[in-house]
This record gives structure tokens, C-alpha cells and sequence, in this order.
């Protein structure tokens, strides 16, 4: 629990950076700070997503559906040519179509931000 909790904060603390450093991304800290905290402490979880500012970055975590279409037809795109022209064996192809089918699932259990 220690550990989840000292990770969380490291997290916040550059998620918290990132609000001010164009470079840096907030919402995948803050995502991944309430993913340890929810593991480790009720309270500090409790507390994050009750902050005036942060909270909302996690509340209102949504992926608008350009972002969302665009990820995806990259993602295929590769995989299959992937798949087609460069993977050698039946069963790499076939654990690259998984992966693809994977993260297309995902990323399409994401709200839409509207």
C-alpha cells in the first residue's frame, strides 16, 4: 500500500507539473494517480476526486470521436500491414490481429467526449 501511495503521489506531482508544461500530460498522470490511490487508500482517492481542479480531469475523462477514429484506422493500418508484408509466422499474425482487435476494444470503451 505504501508503495501504490508513494507511486500515486509521484504521479500527481507531475500531472499537477503538467497543468503548467505544454510537454507534459496531465490527464495520464491523473488517471494513473487514481488507480493507485484507489488501491492503496479510500481517503486519498476520496480526496482526488473532490479537488476543485484535478478532480474534473478524471470525472470528466472523455476521448472526443475524431480522436477516437483516428487512433483506430492507425492502429489498423499498421497491424495489417504488419500482418501482410512484414510479419513471417501465422501465429505472430494472428497475435498482432488480437493486439489490434484489443485496442480498438479499449479504446472505444472510452466515453465520447460530444
Amino acid at each position: 500500500k505504501a508503495l501504490y501511495i508513494l507511486f500515486g503521489t509521484l504521479s500527481l506531482i507531475l500531472g499537477i507539473i503538467g497543468v503548467f508544461l505544454p510537454l507534459l500530460p496531465t490527464t495520464p498522470f491523473l488517471l494513473l494517480t487514481a488507480a493507485l490511490y484507489v488501491r492503496s487508500s479510500p481517503r486519498l482517492y476520496h480526496w482526488l476526486l473532490h479537488q476543485k481542479y484535478l478532480g474534473n480531469y478524471i470525472r470528466n475523462f472523455r476521448i472526443p470521436l475524431r480522436a477516437k477514429i483516428i487512433s483506430i484506422s492507425l492502429i489498423w493500418i499498421t497491424i495489417l500491414n504488419c500482418i501482410f508484408f512484414i510479419a513471417p509466422y501465422w501465429w505472430l499474425k494472428i497475435l498482432l490481429l488480437l493486439i489490434a482487435i484489443g485496442t480498438s476494444y479499449h479504446i472505444l470503451s472510452f466515453k465520447t467526449l460530444k
